[in-house]
């Protein structure tokens, strides 16, 4: 299959879909669908879920050069099934793209690969981990691994050593999205220490700082009328870090959800209408880059900034995705995503 041809394979769905964004409030018919009460079997649930419709692996790091420029690194892989039943060789139904991008304060560099299932091109195997397309690779024990990518303008090799358990959003991995009830399932490990070598137009840079990586998988994770979100890993200089998402309505309004980790990874879920995301600035584009982040029952009153406003995804299904810096009541770093903007 040409690139052409995978591509419009990867978007049919989404052209196809008018609900939610990128169609991910389409109805699950065939699919299986996250159930209340989820019980994790690890390292198995590392790997893939081909029984869902969507799901992704997806890391982002903020990261301090030995002269204090702060950097953002983005990795991720996400898988997408066109069909409930699984084949080998050609006739699976399952498709992969990655995503991989280095922010500084002056560029935003984006690569984008794209796989068709069942030949190699692209997987995940759950034991030992490892998750690739082409060359990218993310592959180790999930106490260590290393990832690597590379672009036009752009490559890394990292290394992240996890310094903390993982964590389950929602009710114990389940992870509501709306009134309705549409849900994923949701973990993260937000804990990785990184460190390693960017290589980019202006030189080599040896980098060091934190990562978060996030699994979820679904198969309807948004309601039909959902049009994207805002979504913010947060990670405090006292060692507590925040989950947090706002999830954008037709109707105006807004669902939410957090989960506040403590330095030793116990957490607390949030349910809708517990987290409040204004936003305060946008950038030439009206896409908002500053943000006040409101958590009451946690002391939280914070402005995230982006480092750089212009870090948009040039990616097959557009999105913005970025380091950010954290004011105000809690100081610190993190990410920032938003969708359904363009």
């Amino acid at each position: 299959m040409n690139v052409k041809a995978l591509l419009l394979a990867l978007l049919l769905p989404v052209a196809a879909f008018a609900q939610g964004f990128a169609g991910l409030g389409t109805d699950a018919e065939g699919f299986s669908v996250p159930q209340p009460n989820p019980q994790f079997d690890f390292p198995a649930d590392h790997g893939a879920h081909p029984d869902y419709r969507i799901e992704w692996w997806y890391l982002t790091a903020n990261l301090t050069a030995e002269d204090g420029t702060p950097y953002g690194l983005q990795w991720t892989l996400f898988r997408s099934a066109l069909a409930p039943e699984d084949g080998d060789g050609w006739s699976t139904p399952q498709l992969w793209m990655g995503h991989a991008a280095v922010t500084t304060q002056e560029n935003h560099y984006v690569s984008e690969r794209l796989a068709r299932g069942g030949i190699g091109q692209a997987g995940v195997v759950a034991d030992p981990f490892e998750a690739w397309i082409d060359d990218w690779v993310l592959a180790g024990d999930w106490n260590t691994l290393r990832m690597t990518a590379s672009g036009p303008d752009f490559a890394y090799d990292m290394a992240l050593t996890a310094q903390g358990p993982l964590v389950f959003h929602g009710d114990a991995g389940y992870s509501v999205k709306s009134a309705a009830g549409q849900a994923s399932y949701y973990y993260s490990q937000p804990f990785f220490a990184i460190e390693g070598t960017l290589q980019l137009p202006q030189g080599d840079a040896a980098v060091r700082g934190n990562a978060w990586l996030d699994r979820e998988w679904s198969s309807q994770p948004l309601a039909e009328n959902q049009t994207g979100w805002d979504w913010f890993s947060l990670s405090f200089d006292d060692g507590n870090k925040l989950m947090g998402f706002r999830l954008q309505q037709t109707d105006g309004n807004n669902f939410t959800s957090a989960t506040w980790i403590t330095p030793d990874g116990v957490t607390t879920p949030y349910t809708d209408g517990a987290l409040v995301a204004t936003p305060l600035a946008v950038n030439d584009d009206d896409v908002p880059v500053r943000w006040r982040v409101e958590l009451a029952a946690r002391d939280v009153d914070v402005t995230v900034a982006a480092i750089n406003e212009d870090a948009w995804m040039t990616t097959s299904v557009p999105y913005w995705e970025g380091p950010v810096t954290v004011s105000g009541s809690h100081t610190g770093t993190g990410y920032l995503e938003m969708t359904g903007y363009e």
